[in-house]
C-alpha cells in the first residue's frame, strides 16, 4: 500500500487496519480526503476499509475515482468491478468487467462474470462461462457445485464441494454448501456435523465474534459486519442450524441458534437471519414478525420462502384481508415463489371468506388431484 502524505495520520490508520478497526480508519480517512480530494493513498484505503466493513456501495465509489485518476493500474480495475458485483448492481458489474479483458485478469474476468450471472439467475450463460476455466481450477470444481445444487443435483454438487475442499483445504464456505447439501436431501446428521466444524473454528479462532455471549445473557457490543465474519460462514451456520432444528421440532434449539450467532443490531442483520427471527418468534411476537417479514419482501432480494409464509402466516392468523391484498399486489411473485398446489390452497382458503361454495368447490378439485395422484403412487409401490 502507497503512504499517505500527511504523516501524522499514517501510522494510525494503519494500526487501525491491521486491528481491524476499519470505522475508526474511516473516518479519519474521510477526513484526508477533505484536504486532498484525489489522493490515490486515501482512496485506495478507503476502498480497502469499506470492503472490509462490506460497504460494497462505497467501496465502489473509491475504486471508481481511483480508475478514473489512474487508469493504468490493473487492480483498481479489478476492485471496482468487484466491489459493484458485491453490492448487487449487476449490470454496472458486467460492463466494467469488460474492461478486465487482457492477458493478465482474463481469468478474473471469466470467474466475476459467470458470479454475476448465477446472482442474475442466468445459470445457462454462468456454466458457458465456467466452461471457458480449466477444469482443474477449484473455481471451476466450486462454482459447478453451485450450478448442480441450483439444478436439483445435491448429491452430485455435494460431490463437487467436496473435491474443491480437498484442493483448497479448509474454507469455511465450502462446508456450509456441504452441509447445506445434506440438509437438501434430509440427512440432517451429517448436515449437524459439518455446521459443529464450521462454530468449533469460527469459535477457536476468533473469539473476537462473541459466539454464543448474546444466549449466556452477556450484554455484548455488535461485532459488525465484516468481512472476516463473512469468510466465516457463522451466520449461514447458524442459521442453517436453526433451520435443521425446527425441522427437528426442537423450538428451543432453533431459537438458541439464533441468539448463539455472532451480534449485530438489527440494521445490520442479512435477509436470512431476519426471515428466521420472524418466523421463530412469530407465537410470542406477531406483530414484529410480520412487520420483517413485508419489509422483507420490499426489498431487491430475500429468501425465497419469504413470500409464502407471509401468506399462509396472514391466514394462520385469520388476516385475511392483509393476505389478499399482499396477493393482489405482488401478482409477479406467484409463479416464481409459490408452487402450483400453494397458490390453489391460498386462493381456495381466501375465497373462503366472501364465497363459501365456490370456495368448497376449489378444495373439492383440490382433494380430486391429490387423491388422483395417490392412486398413481400407490401402483408404483411393489407388494
Amino acid at each position: 500500500m502507497t503512504t499517505i502524505k500527511d504523516g501524522e495520520y499514517t501510522a494510525t490508520i494503519y494500526k487501525l487496519i491491521k486491528d481491524g478497526q476499519y470505522v475508526e480508519a474511516i473516518h479519519i480517512l474521510n477526513g484526508q480526503l477533505q484536504k486532498h480530494t484525489k489522493s490515490r493513498a486515501a482512496l485506495s484505503l478507503l476502498g480497502y476499509c469499506y470492503y472490509h466493513i462490506q460497504d460494497f456501495t462505497n467501496s465502489a465509489e473509491c475504486y471508481e475515482q481511483l480508475t478514473q485518476l489512474h487508469p493504468e493500474v490493473e487492480e483498481y480495475k479489478v476492485y471496482y468491478a468487484q466491489s459493484l458485483y458485491k453490492a448487487g448492481a449487476y449490470p454496472e458489474a458486467t460492463k466494467a468487467s469488460f474492461v478486465l479483458d487482457n492477458p493478465s485478469s482474463h481469468i478474473k474476468m471469466i470467474k466475476l462474470q459467470a458470479c454475476i450471472k448465477y446472482c442474475e439467475e442466468d445459470y445457462s450463460a454462468a456454466k458457458s462461462l465456467l466452461e471457458q476455466l480449466p477444469q482443474e481450477d477449484p473455481d471451476y470444481v466450486y462454482n459447478t457445485g453451485c450450478l448442480l445444487y441450483q439444478d436439483g443435483k445435491y448429491e452430485e454438487a455435494c460431490k463437487k464441494f467436496t473435491s474443491a475442499l480437498q484442493v483448497l483445504g479448509y474454507v469455511p464456505a465450502l462446508s456450509y454448501n456441504i452441509a447445506l447439501c445434506f440438509y437438501s436431501v434430509k440427512n440432517y446428521a451429517q448436515a449437524l456435523k459439518y455446521i459443529g466444524e464450521i462454530i468449533e473454528r469460527g469459535i477457536r479462532e476468533h473469539p473476537e465474534l462473541s459466539v454464543g455471549m448474546t444466549t449466556e445473557g452477556i450484554d455484548v457490543h455488535s461485532v459488525g459486519n465484516t468481512l472476516v465474519l463473512h469468510h466465516t460462514a457463522l451466520i449461514e451456520a447458524f442459521n442453517l442450524k436453526a433451520a435443521i432444528e425446527y425441522q427437528l421440532k426442537n423450538s428451543k434449539g432453533s431459537q438458541e441458534a439464533l441468539t448463539d450467532m455472532p451480534p449485530r443490531s438489527e440494521e445490520e442483520l442479512d435477509p436470512v437471519t431476519l426471515h428466521n427471527q420472524a418466523l421463530l418468534n412469530m407465537d410470542t411476537k406477531p406483530s414484529e414478525g410480520f412487520e420483517k417479514l413485508a419489509f422483507l419482501l420490499q426489498q431487491p432480494s430475500f429468501p425465497p420462502v419469504t413470500f409464502g409464509n407471509l401468506l399462509l402466516l396472514y391466514c394462520k392468523h385469520e388476516y385475511f384481508d392483509l393476505a389478499a391484498d399482499v396477493l393482489a399486489e405482488n401478482a409477479h411473485l406467484t409463479y416464481k415463489f409459490l408452487t402450483p398446489y400453494m397458490y390453489e390452497f391460498l386462493d381456495a382458503l381466501l375465497t373462503c371468506q366472501t364465497a363459501p361454495e365456490e370456495a368448497f368447490r376449489k378444495f373439492d378439485e383440490m382433494n380430486g388431484k391429490l387423491t388422483e395422484q395417490l392412486r398413481k403412487l400407490a401402483k408404483q409401490v411393489p407388494y
